[in-house]
């Protein structure tokens, strides 16, 4: 059985998450964790110049964190790691789609590259939106309704 998406819903303009919060190449890990303990985002968009270099999800920051900080056994070099930059645990030259791209599209592509979530955007590569595997889950459940 093949569900079938309400007509204003078969794009990712109007399924995406237009409130994105973007980063520069060389912001630190200790900005990073702040921006992750603040929000309920999982994901950073790093651009460079107003454009998209790279993506940063919660778990590529998880990985790249020594498991060391804040507990007993932190040494310098555990708190060295909030230093590293943006740059160096971003995933490069992320996917992208723009807001007309249709939602299985994006699925697909997703699905294609490995990844949890496809940055949005218009014909300069400027950062419309950001849609996530759990926004195409919506999308597929709830069929017109918008995030």
């Amino acid at each position: 059985m093949a569900i079938q998406l309400a007509e204003e819903v078969r794009t990712v303009g109007a399924i995406m998450t237009s409130r994105v919060v973007t980063i520069e190449m060389d912001d630190s890990m200790e900005v990073i964790r702040e921006i992750f303990q603040k929000v309920k985002f999982h994901h950073l968009i790093v651009v460079d110049e107003g454009k998209i270099v790279g993506v940063i999800s919660d778990r590529d920051f998880l990985k790249a964190m020594s498991p060391y900080l804040d507990t007993l056994s932190e040494t310098n070099r555990d708190r060295a790691t909030l230093e590293k930059p943006a740059h160096q645990i971003m995933s490069h030259n992320p996917s992208t789609v723009p807001q007309s791209c249709p939602i299985a599209k994006a699925a697909k592509t997703m699905l294609d590259r490995g990844v949890s979530c496809l940055p949005v955007t218009n014909s300069e590569g400027v950062v419309e939106g950001i849609v996530t595997w759990k926004d195409l889950f919506k999308a597929f459940l709830h069929p017109g309704t918008s995030s």
